[in-house]
């Protein structure tokens, strides 16, 4: 985990940030100058514009993850592995690209009744997802060369504090709504560009033809894989795109505007680990190719842990205040409830966070393509049942659920065919103190009256974090409950001192 813990401290440092930057962006700024109906209108068309990315790679992020190191040569370059992922992108955004303008129509009688501003702005999901897959294929093939820092810069900090600048811009009346989401888009653009004149500059991508020459027998090896991988990929994203669709159609934008929007606090838990995830794919990559069991089995039960404990901690860190929270924004009231739900099922799938990743770069890959079908025909079915029904609480019910459904079927899996698992007896003390400190916290909770003496809703919020520090999280250093965290902080303390 030496490895994994550098890189991941300096990408977590980065996207803290972003972290930063994005709450004074969607959570603050959004909330301000647009309506609800106007926030879920940008968050839909990102969604979308993330699924035509997702579509539009047509399998190339996790060819580049798992193939890269057979092909990684300098002076060769790479046997032109880059260039040909490139033209494949090419191919899917053309194709896409055309079909979104082909489905104009089945929108228009889709969202005409309850989300009719989507369909004005519809045509900016092609834009903005061509963005996106390019910054994601040149971010895949810098994370095989394990060149984490500079692509999560770019889009944590870089592009979310020019959002900033035309935020202030939009407050200030020098632009209106229109405009800054034109400017919007057009500032997702400058990271895939850098990146693109960066590996041209590194002499990592050759615009010659002749440098593709990867054996036939591997590009069969790598469509197959890529074809399954394809599907697979969109499981997460799709997801969350279904739920913003179909809120959209079923409640509408101010709906949607509320629901994504509570995600973004979500986001605040799933930071640190996606930096835990990024430096880890490649490393199982090289693992199964290694035949390394024992490192994988590691790598998969220190990552597990670690995941445990940062969806815990990220999940009480929001929902003990979490009422004071929302009082800041009284209009986004209904999605306290919808963080409770998505979060449970956040906090297993950090947990098994590894499971994608191995499943998704070992020979079984294939199977994978099934999960995926399970997961996609679950919440739809769940989210047409329950959206009409209960509304974005509904939604987030049903993704949470499918979210531990999906995880425990492929942890199962992956445990009857590799005899991996994530579980070690140390987590089942941490589970066993959380609800310990949880009878406590609750009990003085209800003594208080939920500290109703305090007037001041910043210090309730400050003196039910307080407890949560004096509470838990001092105790999982005392008592040793995540040694890998521990471990690093003890290490970090030494350093700090010896200076």
């Amino acid at each position: 985990m030496g490895i994994v813990q550098k890189d991941a401290i300096r990408t977590s440092f980065i996207s803290f940030l972003g972290l930063i930057l994005g709450y004074l962006n969607k959570g603050f700024l959004f909330v301000v100058l647009f309506s609800s109906a106007q926030v879920g209108l940008v968050n839909l068309i990102m969604n979308v514009s993330l699924l035509f990315a997702q579509f539009a790679n047509l399998g190339t992020n996790y060819s580049s993850w798992r193939f890269f190191p057979f092909f990684r040569n300098e002076s060769r370059h790479h046997y032109g592995f880059l260039l040909l992922n490139l033209l494949i992108v090419c191919i899917g955004v053309l194709f896409f690209s055309l079909i979104i303008i082909g489905a104009k129509n089945l929108v228009i009688l889709t969202y005409s009744q309850n989300s009719h501003l989507f369909i004005q702005y519809y045509y900016y999901t092609i834009p903005l997802g061509i963005a996106i897959v390019f910054f994601q294929l040149f971010e895949n093939h810098l994370r095989g060369m394990r060149e984490n820092v500079l692509p999560v810069f770019l889009q944590d900090v870089f592009l979310r504090l020019c959002t900033s600048m035309v935020l202030l811009a939009t407050y200030l009346n020098y632009i209106d709504f229109q405009q800054f989401f034109i400017l919007y888009i057009l500032l997702h653009f400058i990271a895939p560009c850098y990146l693109l004149i960066y590996l041209i500059k590194k002499r990592e991508l050759s615009f010659s033809l002749k440098s593709i020459q990867l054996p036939t027998r591997f590009k069969r090896i790598i469509f197959s894989y890529s074809l399954f991988s394809y599907v697979n990929s969109l499981a997460a994203l799709l997801v969350v795109s279904l739920d913003s669709l179909m809120i959209a159609k079923y409640k509408g934008l101010a709906d949607t505007g509320v629901y994504t929007t509570t995600i973004l606090l979500i986001s605040a838990v799933l930071f640190p680990y996606r930096s835990v995830i990024r430096v880890s794919t490649p490393l199982v990559s090289k693992q199964w190719k290694e035949r390394d069991e024992r490192g994988m089995i590691s790598l998969y039960q220190k990552s597990s842990s670690l995941g445990l404990l940062i969806g815990v901690l990220g999940f009480l860190v929001v929902w003990l205040p979490i009422n004071e929270f929302f009082h800041f924004i009284p209009a986004y009231n209904d999605g306290i409830w919808v963080f409770f739900f998505l979060m449970l099922g956040r906090v297993v799938d950090m947990y098994f966070g590894l499971n994608g990743v191995i499943l998704s770069t070992s020979k079984k890959y294939k199977a994978d393509f099934y999960f995926t079908v399970i997961l996609i025909v679950c919440v739809y079915a769940f989210n047409l049942f329950l959206i009409p029904k209960y509304g974005i609480v509904g939604a987030a019910i049903s993704t949470g659920f499918v979210y531990v459904f999906y995880n425990l079927l492929r942890g199962w899996y992956i445990y009857k065919v590799y005899s991996l698992n994530p579980f070690q007896t140390i987590q089942m003390k941490l589970l066993g103190f959380l609800c310990f400190f949880l009878i406590l916290y609750y009990s003085i909770m209800f003594f208080s009256n939920d500290l109703s003496r305090l007037s001041s809703i910043y210090m309730r919020i400050l003196t039910k974090e307080a407890l949560l520090l004096i509470g838990f999280i001092f105790p999982i250093y005392w008592l040793n409950l995540e040694p890998e965290s521990v471990q690093f902080v003890r290490s970090l303390k030494t350093k700090i001192f010896k200076k």
